[in-house]
């Protein structure tokens, strides 16, 4: 019958005897085909650019799919000349405003008597789902990252207790050259999926106009056909990044055709090697795999004189966006009610931060970084602070404060002895040793600052004799000063009397001073 297509099994023996060197007369011979059809799968099998071993690996019907649709007609040097035309056509299309009509014109001006612009169309289309079997589509440079996990797992070995923790395979492509990253993570949740993307783009150098994640939850919230909700942290990663989130449409596998082919190509090329390999680290199954991935970007695309990472470097690197400087740090948010003191805790780290005191009562949204954390109060920022992880610590901006707030807020250990030693050095010896009777420092501000004001209140020199006296007694207390000044007991001549039986005025030396 005529235009039967032939055995799939005599086309794989066609092949082989071919790549061994035999003759197309001893192929023909040996097969029992006719030489012209012998002539026609060589043909076919050197526009196509596959090897030998891909070839075999392929099932009868993914063969049937490659060679079915230029088997009723034979290779002529014209159609040759087209499909040499054709990997350099694929290229320019993937360039914003070049069309099919535009590559016409192109070919048709170098070769006059060649097909004309409905055939050259039609030859396109057959050329481009034989050298892409997967669903074809035309996609612009710079233009989309699809992103997406593999259905397998690998695994690494815990150093200390050797047991086996999977992890996950990820993968991004960008859509034009098919420049592929991959990276193993421990989870697919919002965090080590966010960190992946990044790290994709980081490997790209620059931002894609557009991300396409599958509708896993990690980016989608909510899938719906009109508007899905997106993650919130993703949805931050895109804004720092100046890039949108387009997530794949539900039952739409053209969508997500090319990070899936990416996906099937890497378990062959990367998987296959690396599951009987034993990693004892994240870091040391990345090196793994990142080198070869590298190996896979560099290998010559399926009819094609280029590599994806040829394609990348020389047609779609420079459409990416530039990358920020910094990082995207993933935010986190709690809320907390703001203190009669003017400051909210993050309970995360069980500290507290300032707001300005206008806002005292009111509750807040924090949203905090690894490095900053930042307060809100109805959508608008009131403070912003560096994240201090030490506990129970109090970082206040002091213009957030109230004025009495802010002198309280002021108060110090050296704040203190300085004051205290303006007036004299007896004084100043005596606010210290309060100081250090206390389990905290802050614990004796009250009692400084009350035995400080006696200044103004009895006057300079009286207040010197109260310290002297009361460091006589070694007892350290506000209460002590306050009965040495009302009794009068500071007009004593210590010089003169440095030894002298103190009287027993107002219970001095009972329990009441320690109180």
């Amino acid at each position: 019958m005529a235009n039967k297509i032939t055995d799939m099994s005599k086309i794989r023996k066609v092949i082989k005897f071919y790549c061994d060197g035999k003759s197309k007369l001893f192929i023909s011979s040996y097969l029992s085909l006719s030489r012209n059809t012998v002539k026609k799968y060589i043909s076919l099998f050197e526009v196509l650019g596959l090897s030998f071993e891909l070839i075999d690996k392929k099932t009868d019907a993914e063969l049937e799919l490659l060679f079915s649709q230029t088997t009723v007609e034979s290779i002529s040097p014209k159609l040759q000349i087209l499909h040499n035309f054709f990997p350099k056509m694929e290229r320019e299309l993937k360039k914003v405003g070049v069309t099919v009509q535009h590559m016409w014109e192109q070919y048709i001006s170098v070769n006059p008597d060649g097909y004309r612009s409905s055939q050259f169309a039609h030859h396109y289309k057959t050329w481009s789902k034989r050298v892409n079997p997967v669903m074809h589509m035309n996609h612009k440079a710079g233009d989309k990252m699809y992103v997406d996990y593999a259905g397998k797992t690998l695994s690494i070995i815990d150093n200390d207790t050797g047991e086996i923790k999977e992890v996950q395979f990820f993968v991004a492509i960008l859509g034009a050259s098919q420049y592929t990253y991959a990276e193993a993570s421990m989870s697919q949740q919002k965090e080590d999926f966010v960190t992946s993307v990044e790290n994709a783009m980081r490997f790209f150098e620059g931002t894609p106009a557009a991300i396409v994640p599958d509708n896993l939850k990690s980016a989608v919230i909510k899938s719906s056909r009109f508007e899905p909700t997106i993650n919130e942290t993703l949805a931050d990663l895109a804004e720092h990044y100046e890039t949108t989130i387009l997530p794949a449409r539900a039952y739409k596998p053209r969508d997500k055709s090319l990070v899936e082919g990416a996906v099937k190509i890497l378990y062959r090329r990367i998987y296959v090697t690396l599951k009987e390999t034993k990693f004892f680290s994240l870091e040391e199954l990345n090196q793994q795999i990142w080198d070869l991935l590298d190996t896979h970007n560099s290998r010559k695309l399926t009819g094609r004189p280029y590599s994806r990472k040829e394609l990348f470097l020389e047609d779609e690197k420079q459409k990416l966006r530039p990358l920020p400087q910094e990082r995207f740090e993933i935010k986190y948010q709690s809320f907390a009610t703001v203190m009669q003191n003017g400051h909210v805790q993050l309970s995360q780290d069980k500290n507290y931060y300032s707001v300005p005191y206008q806002y005292v009562k009111k509750k807040a949204k924090l949203l905090y970084t690894k490095s900053t954390v930042e307060i809100y109060y109805k959508y608008n920022r009131i403070a912003v602070h560096q994240r201090n992880y030490k506990p129970y610590v109090y970082t206040t901006i002091p213009e957030h404060l109230a004025s009495t707030h802010q002198f309280v807020a002021q108060w110090s250990a050296t704040r203190f002895i300085d004051w205290a030693s303006s007036i004299d050095e007896s004084v100043g010896e005596y606010i210290m040793q309060i100081i250090e009777s206390r389990n905290h420092p802050e614990q004796a501000y009250k009692s400084c600052l009350g035995i400080l004001n006696f200044e103004k209140k009895v006057g300079k020199q009286r207040l010197i004799n109260a310290c002297k006296r009361a460091l006589d007694f070694r007892i350290y207390n506000f209460k002590t000063i306050q009965n040495i000044l009302e009794n009068n007991l500071d007009h004593i001549d210590f010089e003169q009397e440095p030894e002298q039986e103190l009287p027993n005025h107002g219970n001095i030396r009972g329990k009441h001073y320690y109180n």
